[in-house]
């Protein structure tokens, strides 16, 4: 699934690509993605992310709100044709640009202004002392708490696992028992592992390109996320693999406390 930084470099690469310019087409190609109206013609004044929620906002106050969940992603074509797995076109002078999306899972909507979603934003809104607050009466580990989209939108596995382990926190450690200083080195480990994979735009570990077809470059700096079995870097320990809230949690048993 695209999860923050993956969103955020598509986020940006749509922003320069298309801001400022008037819609030729726009066209739902498999109605299960959503029904948002006819919005040819209107011009796109920007484009915004709020956790993994991708918005295209547009003249007259309205936004095109998408979620790529599984598999979604926008492809930039500047030849005529349409990509295997298609499901939108926007279509602008001398380039069309689609979603992608071979799971049919991404969803599209037409809102009215921002139609803010819950929860602060996981790279923008990161608050060491807010995290903390959320947490003091919660029992559930702290990998499943980072999960929550509600505490911390545009979190996904991948860097949750790299975040706790940069962090040296178990992941099965209940959030309420960090301590303050613990939670300033998590906020700062989610901060710099962000910043460094949008850099590289994104993970590509399966589906994931950018807009101009390209993968990311992160999977070649995890550190422990898909290595179970493999020796840690840091101590030389044996990179484990367990269930957390539901998901697969790659950590280090000797160095992760």
């Amino acid at each position: 699934m695209p999860e923050l930084p993956e969103v955020e470099t598509v986020c940006r690469q749509l922003r320069a690509a298309i801001k400022g310019k008037r819609i030729r087409a726009a066209r739902v190609l498999d109605e299960k993605i959503g029904k948002p109206g006819d919005t040819a013609g209107r011009i796109i004044l920007d484009v915004e992310r709020q956790g993994k929620w991708l918005r295209i906002r547009l003249e007259g106050g309205q936004a095109l709100e998408f979620h790529l969940r599984m598999t979604g992603r926008f492809l930039r074509l500047e030849e005529k044709g349409v990509p295997p797995h298609a499901r939108f076109l926007f279509s602008f002078p001398g380039e069309n640009i689609f979603l992608v999306d071979p799971r049919r899972f991404a969803t599209l909507s037409l809102v009215e202004g921002k139609n803010r979603r819950p929860g602060a934003d996981a790279l923008l809104e990161l608050d060491a002392g807010a995290l903390r607050k959320k947490a003091e009466s919660r029992k559930t580990a702290i990998k499943a708490f980072m999960l929550d989209q509600k505490v911390l939108a545009g979190m996904g596995n991948i860097y949750a696992c790299e975040a706790l382990y940069r962090s040296g926190i178990d992941p099965r450690r209940p959030c309420r028992g960090l301590s303050p200083a613990e939670w300033k080195r998590l906020s700062r480990s989610i901060r710099f592992i962000f910043k460094e994979a949008i850099s590289m735009r994104g993970t590509s570990i399966s589906d994931w390109r950018d807009l101009y077809g390209r993968k990311g470059d992160f999977q070649n700096r995890l550190r422990v996320y898909g290595s179970a079995g493999a020796k840690c870097r840091r101590c030389g320990g044996e990179i484990a693999r367990i269930v957390v809230g539901g998901r697969g949690t790659y950590y280090c048993p000797g160095c992760q406390v």
